[in-house]
């Protein structure tokens, strides 16, 4: 008989072992799932594409986000997940900046002196190299028509 008796002190230190291991793998694992990137991108895309001036809000399930001219990263506990956006490019738009104003509501013509200033606004924030940023609130997407161009601002 090559079975092991039950009442053997090294059976129980063995099966207590292994429960603990179990439990520890248990505990590691993620309690959310990874952030949803694919369905932001949906929105900024349905947002870029429309026909009219359109504004769209996502709520983010991510910590952190990293908001490039065509693509977005997002991040959370249970990993990281990247979206290539269909219509773009789109403009980032930084926090507390007069480029925030105007996707938040402002017009442009009230924030900006003129419309070269307006222009300089959107190229310094699309030549911004993309860098993560914790996530506080929905993403906001804005698209307007300004002086015969069409501009898609996007913040988180």
């Amino acid at each position: 008989m090559l079975d092991v008796p039950v009442d053997a002190w090294y059976t129980w230190l063995g099966l207590a072992a292994a429960s603990v291991a179990v439990f520890g793998v248990a505990a590691a694992l993620p309690m959310t799932p990874p952030p949803d990137a694919a369905g932001v991108a949906g929105t900024v895309d349905r947002v870029a594409s429309a026909e009219y001036t359109a504004t769209a809000e996502h709520p983010l399930d991510a910590d952190a986000v990293r908001l490039g001219r065509r693509q977005i990263g997002l991040r959370n506990d249970a990993g990281t997940t990247h979206a290539t956006f269909a219509f773009g490019p789109v403009t980032p738009v930084p926090r507390g900046t007069a480029l925030s104003d105007v996707l938040y509501g402002a017009s442009p013509g009230h924030v900006y002196d003129s419309g070269a200033a307006f222009r300089k606004a959107l190229r310094d924030a699309r030549n911004r190299r993309p860098r993560w940023i914790e996530s506080d609130g929905p993403l906001v997407v804005r698209r307007l028509r300004v002086g015969g161009d069409d501009v898609t601002l996007v913040g988180a």
